[in-house]
């Protein structure tokens, strides 16, 4: 995987970007005056990045896998510690599939019924493979969403998720804490 080069990160034209950041150089970026970039993070190829209105935020020692996308009109967050395995989707607009209206992004708004909603990742909030998250959710701190699962609902922190339907099928430990702490503590980091 080639990254693109320290000295070629501030040509991108990101809102800002913070240290010891690597994105593929196979990655695709829209918007990128949208889009803030904590430190300590990797975006790997084929990944699409693609906010059309109010942006994406990515906080510390974030990691987004192959393949995946952020696209859409709300805010869409990844709080420290958090990420994605490849191939999820998270999107913060989605069409309306009643049959009422028309879909697609080449038609003008009156004819179509866009939901438009933020996402929002909690701290320690990994995303298994292939998932997708709709519009109007909050996965709140430690959360896990298990491989190929549909989240469009809240869920509740420190559970771990699966499905489609999402279901909770138990808690998760809370150790992950005390380790974020250890790791502060060792490395001084910022977050």
């Amino acid at each position: 995987m080639a990254f693109i080069s320290e000295s070629e990160l501030p040509k991108i034209g990101f809102n800002s970007f913070g240290t010891n950041v690597s994105i593929s150089s196979k990655a695709s970026i829209y918007n990128p005056h949208l889009i803030e970039i904590g430190n300590n993070v990797r975006i790997d190829d084929f990944v699409i990045l693609s906010p059309t209105s109010k942006g994406i935020k990515i906080g510390n020692y974030v990691h987004i896998g192959c393949y995946s996308s952020l696209i859409g009109r709300g805010l869409i967050t990844i709080n420290d510690y958090s990420g994605t395995s490849g191939r999820v989707c998270i999107y913060s607009s989605n069409d309306d599939y009643s049959g009422n209206f028309m879909m697609g992004p080449t038609l003008p708004e009156e004819f179509t019924n866009i939901t438009t909603g933020d996402v929002t990742l909690g701290k320690h909030v990994p995303i298994g493979a292939g998932s997708i998250i709709l519009p109007n959710v909050l996965i709140e701190d430690g959360a896990v969403i298990g491989a190929l699962s549909l989240v469009r609902k809240n869920v509740r922190s420190f559970t771990i998720n699966q499905g489609n339907p999402l279901r909770e099928l138990g808690k998760r430990n809370r150790t992950v804490l005390e380790l974020e702490e250890e790791f502060k503590s060792k490395f001084r980091t910022e977050s």
